[in-house]
């Protein structure tokens, strides 16, 4: 593009040329927003002004004063914490942060749009320097390692069963990465709904190449310096998620054919017979009426109400699957109104588009559309007055296994249309209406509006409790309303290994709260992988068994001994951890960062750690390297800079190791190797068969001294906006003295009358001030201290 205007207002300059335009703005500090539109003319009808434009994923609006200065060929823009150069001759730019390090440059921005029936045919195309040496790291739900260097990504919803370790797309779709050299990140979100395409240096070494089959690329640029920056600053642009409640942080068990209220009670029942702890069941499509959403089959559920109350008093809540198609079935209600209300999506011709899921015939809401979105939230009233704690949404790339055909129409050469137009996978037709936009403008952000209604409605229905939804299909901002599992693995080690990757890239684009089938919905697992996969999965955010029909059942008593005690073992350990998931989750609420992290998020100048993506951080303390692959019982793992305290298991520590090595972790099968960090101070609680509340009645501090101590502890009621209290420790080793200082903030009163304090790496204690009684044994001091206690002195 070559510049023949500037447009330049206090947040916005606008470049444009004959046929182009890029406007630059600035929403948030360190962020720069670029709407390139390389076939502006030929798209619009006011060029070079550009239309107004819905954005799915931003939250913010903000225009942050904009600095304008041109230099000859150059146009220079900077705003807080960023700065662009822009060619006026080519349109292409550079980007810097604060200190005037270039982070990323463009080497062209080109477009094309080509008449056809029944819709025009988009393509614009952005290419980015590829740095040699650049790491990429994210695109949200996506296959492979860590680096995403050398790979190619489809943006495109889509239901795939089985998927594999090299499929592409999945069921989310968020165009956003992390570029990290040197040191130093920056980050990328191309905000486009449109099917999209990335080639990450693959095609070309030196090249990113992105392409939107829309008329627009509309990018946002975010400085660092860290990983973490990006991450905050992608975040505050998209929103954060919200605090979960504390029962959906606990076992989930799940399984496509638990056929009747019966099936229910048994596995609720199988669980408290053997001591296993479990929060929540899912109930899947089975529970339906001829799988008509939002109905009950009378004879398998008789008496739902009544069955919502067994299962809470034995302290699990109950979750149905919600699918957005609806059975078209003359005279059923809802299907009747849809209609009446033109809220179904269409065919291009006009007419309702006809479809096949579970229901056969089925039509879709259009829930791209906010009145449609209302609607559909309100759907949710009878079941919340059931007393149904929150919903899975599931289906809703939208997937769609057949549609029935529409003639087509007439072209300008006499010779019909194609009818449904092209179709991409099973779901709906590109040339799909939705309202005044066409599927394949808005297929992405389907389950996005589907979310989004869900949610908003079950804040207005039940206005004490927080909303829990888990959905499969999403796109960029789906971490303001919903939680993630990726989809339908399958039962191999392979699956369990590559799990870990997967979540660390939606937890780079905020998306926090997610999990993984265990241990796999499809396939044969045997005992070995699912002590395994619950291992790891105690530290998944969302920790759930899930398998599907026609499978052999997979509860963890299936396997008989010794994989149940194990299985057992990785539960209690997970509800002994909940302190601290559950104050990593208030984190994400408040910053975006999820609590499974890549190393690099820690040390991103560390230059082996891009390659342990098979392990990872909770937190910023614990280092977690679960065994994932069959019949080791050794493996090994990286360790950063700085000390690191054997923990396995969370239970008894070892020796301290020192960072940036690589080391042989024991890992037996009933072993899951963890690390604490020196500084780092964890809170753990007991074991039980299910939550209650966040106000922990037990609490124990796990402590790895070092000059520098911090850790943190969040609590409340576990559901609801009430008060609550954050704790935090502070402290260090200087001089042969040990200081430990409590401080809190917030109202909620203590539901405990004394806490313990572990302190491990001390070679010996002379004497301790502040404590009820204290014993030193091992390397490891345990002190009994007041909840209120607010200092600790230890002289060594």
């Amino acid at each position: 593009m070559h510049v023949d205007d500037l447009l330049i207002e206090p947040s916005r300059l606008r470049l444009s040329g004959r046929h182009a335009v890029l406007e630059v703005s600035s929403p948030l500090p360190g962020v720069l927003r670029l709407r390139h539109a390389p076939v502006s003319s030929e798209v619009g009808f006011l060029h070079p002004e550009l239309p107004g434009k819905q954005s799915w994923a931003v939250t913010t609006d903000g225009a942050r004063p904009l600095e304008v200065k041109r230099d000859g060929e150059r146009v220079h823009v900077s705003a807080e914490g960023v700065s662009l150069e822009v060619d006026v001759e080519s349109g292409t730019w550079r980007f810097r942060d604060a200190d005037g390090r270039e982070l990323a440059r463009s080497l062209g921005v080109h477009g094309e749009v080509e008449a056809a029936y029944p819709m025009s045919r988009y393509r614009s195309r952005l290419v980015l320097r590829a740095q040699p040496g650049e790491r990429y790291l994210g695109f949200g739900e996506k296959v492979g390692p860590l680096d995403k260097r050398g790979m190619h990504f489809t943006f495109w919803n889509t239901d795939v069963m089985p998927h594999h370790p090299d499929t592409d797309p999945l069921y989310q779709s968020i165009p956003f990465f992390v570029g990290l050299r040197e040191g130093v990140a920056w980050g990328f979100f191309l905000d486009e709904s449109w099917r999209s395409e990335v080639d990450v240096a693959r095609a070309d070494a030196t090249r990113v190449a992105w392409e939107s089959w829309g008329p627009e690329l509309d990018c946002y640029l975010f400085v660092g310096p860290g990983p973490a920056d990006v991450v905050r600053r992608y975040a505050a642009l998209t929103g954060c998620p919200p605090l979960p409640p504390l029962w959906s942080l606990g076992a989930q068990q799940s399984r496509w054919g638990y056929e009747s209220a019966n099936d229910v009670r048994g596995v609720i029942q199988g669980y408290r017979q053997r001591g296993l702890p479990l929060d929540c069941v899912y109930l899947d499509i089975d529970y339906m009426d001829g799988y008509k959403v939002w109905t009950w089959d009378g004879a398998r559920y008789p008496d739902p109400a009544g069955l919502v109350r067994e299962a809470a008093a034995q302290g699990v809540r109950l979750v149905p699957i919600v699918d957005p198609a609806l059975k078209q079935e003359e005279g059923w209600a809802l299907y009747e109104e849809a209609k009446s209300r033109d809220y179904l999506v269409r065919y291009d011709r006009g007419g309702v588009l006809v479809g096949e899921v579970w229901p056969r015939p089925a039509v879709f809401p259009d829930l791209t559309r906010p009145e449609v979105q209302r609607w559909w939230g309100g759907l949710h009233r009878d079941f919340v007055e059931l007393g149904i704690a929150g919903f899975w949404n599931d289906m809703n790339e939208p997937s769609c296994f057949a549609v029935q055909p529409d003639l087509g129409i007439l072209t300008l050469t006499s010779q019909r249309s194609e009818g449904v137009g092209k179709v991409e996978g099973p779901t709906l037709p590109y040339d799909a209406r939705h309202g005044d936009k066409r599927h394949l403008e808005v297929h992405n952000v389907y389950a996005l509006g589907m979310a989004k209604g869900a949610f908003e409605a079950l804040r207005e229905l039940r206005p004490e409790a927080r909303p829990f939804l888990l959905t499969r299909a999403g796109s960029a901002g789906i971490q303001r309303y919903a939680a993630v599992w990726t989809g339908d693995n399958s039962s191999h080690w392979a699956q369990l290994e590559t799990s870990l990757a997967m979540l660390m890239g939606l937890g780079l684009a905020a998306v926090s709260f997610t999990g993984v089938d265990i241990p796999g919905f499809i396939g044969r697992a045997n005992g070995e992988l699912l002590v395994r996969w619950m291992q790891a999965g105690t530290f998944y955010p969302l920790m759930r068994n899930h398998a599907g029909k026609g499978t052999p059942p997979q509860e963890p008593w299936r396997y008989g001994e010794p994989y149940l005690t194990l299985a057992r073992e990785a539960l209690e350990r997970r509800y002994r951890l909940l302190p601290t998931l559950y104050t990593l989750m208030h984190e994400a609420s408040e910053t975006g960062i999820a609590p499974m992290r890549p190393l690099l998020m820690e040390a991103p100048g560390d230059a082996e750690a891009v390659g342990a993506f098979d392990q990872f951080l909770f937190g910023q303390d614990l280092l977690v390297a679960p065994v994932v692959r069959p019949g080791q019982t050794k493996r090994l793992a990286w360790l950063p800079a700085g000390a690191w305290l054997d923990w396995p298991g969370l239970e008894g520590t070892g020796q301290v190791r020192e960072g940036g090595q690589y080391v042989i972790a024991d890992g037996p099968l009933d072993t899951v190797p963890v690390w604490l960090r020196a500084g780092g101070a964890v809170a753990l609680t007991l074991p039980a068969l299910h939550t209650t509340d966040a106000n922990w009645k037990h609490l124990e501090w796990h402590v790895h001294a070092a000059p520098e101590i911090r850790g943190r502890l969040y609590e409340d009621a576990g559901d609801g906006y009430g008060e609550s209290r954050l704790t935090v420790l502070r402290g260090g080793l200087t001089d042969g003295v040990l200081r430990l200082e409590r401080s809190e903030t917030g109202a909620l009163a203590r539901a405990r009358a004394e806490e313990t304090v572990r302190v491990y790496g001390l070679r010996s204690v002379k004497q301790v001030t502040g404590a009820r009684e204290h014993r030193f044994e091992d390397g490891a001091l345990e002190l009994q201290v007041a909840a209120d206690w607010t200092r600790l002195v230890i002289e060594l």
